[in-house]
């Protein structure tokens, strides 16, 4: 139906705008997706594959700017020649319509269920309340259990049921699956379910409490005129007049709230407005609650400085304004990670088909929200991993039989929140990395030595090197060796990093790391001398003291012990040339990066400060190791360490001395 509805759009738009051709064209392709809709064609490969061509046709007339091409026209010709020979003749249209179903109806509704098990339930083993439990499951419900039965404790026999459950369950479950979680209860129970409520009602009032009554069977029409002629409200008064039991008319409450809710809210949806902004000006917004932060942070210094009471609360509730603001601006740039997603079923389908494999493309997460400057910049790094699951990883169905796993692929797209952070996983199960291929490789590019010592993990991660490439022959979709350091150095750009994981056979899994938001972030102030240096708070694992007896312990290399476990850490002081005289107790920053812990030495840690990130303009853009900047309360600039691209430099620093 969405297909239709775009399809006509398309030609009606096009019709009004001159666009004759594009509305003469789509027009076939509408009629065979009303076909569909209506039930007499059934989706195939071969129209799905028909439906994508003709998109990228549309997309072609469109960016026309003379006649088309004989060619274009031929084309054109041939895809509607295609989409008319889908359409059923008029004889076998009967017969499809006897057998092509409409798919279920997952719209929400809401029923009412009253469950009364006969006296004797437990002779047979028959526990009622995982029953209950399993209905619960279905979606938002509400159960009401009855006592009214139970006769006194001396009479009371324990192997007889006397209690009933009524349940108002609001589900997009078919009646259908709902009663057949009685099935086999049903011979010894009352089993009734009502449908009270679906999408189609848009009044918010719903039945009275003596209707519901009613409607349920607990009372007559003549008690129900009698309690009306009441000054007082129906259901108070049938209780106390003992017409009705007290959990009867609570059910009947909690039915009619539950049901006007419920409805109040499909109201408040369909009838909420939405406002279109230019993302320049959403641009500028963050720019301006980003100068707010500043001066929000420069307010509360001042205040603590001159310990004046009235100012200090009046920069507190600065502070929470700001920090109000601050979110509800980020959270309007926050977008799904699904409308990225969306555009790689295409490349999967279309590269499989090219190389004759079978894949199947499975996405979750779709619905988890970053940064729309991030996800801009997210799209090639994806590219270029999934291109390389499609052509290195995934085996052709041939080679996948021979091994004992089924011909079709599988590469799963996923994304999860993870703190400040958002974790987007390619997952493929295909042959997987073989390290002693790489290392190979890696010799004969020069990129290591055979003396080289590496782990597994370092082994794999020589992927990422310029250059570097398994494929035996160049194609056009992978071999040339430009790829994976591009995806590196995007993730990294973005304040990110790369993890990946292979087992040789299985599959191979890459994650990427990445900040929520590149515009503020929370951080960890700290100063080496006058200067200051901000560290990401989302890398940092905790703080610890460094001592010259530490020092002197160590014999001079620069590890420490932390939790009984080995960490290596790097003088900032020496990283950046600062002179001066070194305190007598030093701190470490205990940092975590792709599983790796290393810590950074800086003469005092200051605390955690809200980091509004500023670009260091194109003269200093490319100094490594530092990812831009940020203005603190008193005007003095802080630098944002890239802890990524300091770990990779000291390591480098390191193999040079070894090898020196």
């Amino acid at each position: 139906s969405r297909v239709f509805r775009n399809m006509h759009t398309i030609k009606g738009s096009g019709s009004m705008f001159g666009f004759d051709d594009i509305a003469r064209f789509t027009h076939g392709i509408e009629t065979v997706y009303d076909t569909i809709r209506e039930g007499n064609l059934k989706v195939s490969k071969e129209l799905i594959s028909l439906t994508l061509a003709s998109c990228d046709q549309i997309k072609t007339m469109l960016q026309e700017t003379q006649e088309s091409s004989e060619e274009d026209l031929a084309k054109r010709r041939e895809l509607e020649a295609a989409f008319t020979n889908l359409l059923p003749r008029e004889k076998d249209l009967q017969v499809q319509e006897e057998t092509i179903s409409k798919p279920d109806d997952i719209e929400e509704k809401t029923f009412r269920i009253r469950f009364k098990p006969h006296a004797d339930l437990f002779e047979n083993g028959t526990n009622p309340l995982p029953l209950i439990d399993e209905l619960c499951e279905h979606g938002d419900a509400i159960v009401i259990c009855y006592m009214e039965n139970l006769p006194p404790i001396e009479e009371l026999d324990a192997e007889k049921c006397y209690t009933y459950w009524d349940i108002i369950l609001t589900t997009t479950t078919a009646k259908d699956e709902i009663r057949d979680t009685f099935m086999f209860v049903d011979d010894i129970s009352d089993i009734k379910i009502d449908l009270i409520d679906s999408a189609d009602e848009k009044e918010i009032d719903y039945k009275k409490i003596g209707e519901i009554l009613l409607e349920k069977g607990d009372i007559d029409n003549e008690k129900l005129n009698a309690a009306l002629k009441s000054q007082k409200k129906v259901g108070q008064m049938m209780v106390e007049e003992g017409i009705v039991k007290e959990p009867k008319v609570k059910s009947a409450l909690a039915e009619q709230q539950q049901i006007r809710e419920l409805r109040k809210k499909r109201t408040q949806m369909e009838n909420a407005a939405s406002v279109r902004v230019a993302s320049v000006k959403l641009d500028g917004l963050v720019d301006l609650v980003g100068e707010l932060v500043i001066v929000q942070a420069r307010l509360s210094q001042l205040a603590a400085f001159r310990n004046d009471a009235d100012l200090v609360v009046i920069a507190e509730e600065v502070e929470r304004l700001s920090a109000e603001l601050r979110d509800n601006t980020m959270g309007i740039r926050m977008l799904p990670i699904g409308t990225t997603f969306a555009r790689f079923k295409r490349l999967v389908r279309d590269l499989s088909e090219e190389l004759g494999k079978e894949i199947d493309f499975e996405t979750e997460g779709a619905e988890t929200e970053l940064d729309k400057t991030v996800i801009e910049k997210l799209g090639d790094p994806l590219v270029h991993l999934i291109r390389n699951s499609i052509d290195h990883g995934i085996e052709n169905p041939a080679d996948r039989k021979n091994a004992g796993k089924k011909t079709q692929g599988i590469i799963k797209l996923s994304a999860l929140h993870s703190g400040a952070y958002v974790l987007i996983r390619i997952e493929d199960d295909g042959k997987g990395l073989d390290p002693q291929i790489i290392r190979a490789k890696a010799e004969q590019k020069g990129l290591i030595t055979k003396d080289t010592q590496l782990t597994e993990k370092e082994t794999l991660e020589l992927i990422f090197a310029p250059g570097f490439s398994t494929a035996e022959t160049v194609s056009n979709i992978s071999g040339r060796g430009v790829g994976m350091d591009v995806v590196v150095s995007s993730i990294e750009s973005l304040g990110g990093s790369v993890d990946i994981q292979s087992t040789l056979g299985q599959g191979t899994i890459i994650t990427l790391k990445l900040p929520l938001t590149l515009a503020i972030i929370d951080g960890l102030l700290v100063d080496i001398g006058d200067d200051f240096f901000v560290i990401p708070l989302g890398t940092v694992l905790e703080c610890i003291e460094l001592s010259t007896e530490d020092i002197e312990r160590a014999h001079g290399r620069h590890i420490a012990k932390v939790r009984e476990e080995i960490v290596p850490y790097i003088y900032l002081r020496e990283i950046f040339g600062i002179d001066g005289q070194r305190p007598e107790l030093e701190q470490i920053v205990v940092t975590e990066v792709n599983d790796r812990r290393v810590g950074f030495v800086v003469d005092r840690v200051i605390g955690q400060h809200q980091t509004v990130i500023k670009n260091l303009g194109k003269t200093l853009k490319e100094i490594e190791g530092i990812s831009g900047a940020t203005i603190m309360g008193d005007g003095t600039v802080a630098l944002i360490l890239d802890v990524n691209k300091l770990i990779q430099h000291a390591e480098i620093d390191e193999v040079a001395a070894v090898a020196g």
